[in-house]
């Protein structure tokens, strides 16, 4: 049996770098990718402390987080695609006309 230290390590290990991904690329599809490892470091997390405190509610939050991952994969790639349509740009730096 692996321990659970392993899998908490692994999920931080991901979320860090999906953390580091996310702070120092401006590319909006890199961004979007960075929150997915990040969301499936929780999901690593969550499933791991529900094995080991043996409690289906950690197994229930996996299924909710993944529902989360797929509308915001799914809401923001059509922002992406609209976003390029307009401006001919996915790059945040480049993009002026979204500050108020």
């Amino acid at each position: 049996m692996i321990p659970t230290s392993w899998y908490l390590e692994l999920a931080l290990a991901l979320f860090a770098v999906g953390l580091l991904g996310f702070i120092s690329r401006r590319n909006v599809i890199v961004m979007l990718l960075s929150i997915e490892i990040m969301l499936n470091a929780a999901n690593i997390a969550l499933a791991a402390l529900g094995t080991t405190l043996e409690d289906v509610t950690g197994h229930i939050l996996v299924f909710f987080v993944i529902a989360v991952a797929a509308a915001e994969a799914a809401i923001g790639l059509s922002l992406v695609v609209l976003l390029y349509k307009r401006l001919r740009e996915v790059h945040l730096d480049e993009v002026k006309t979204l500050k108020g």
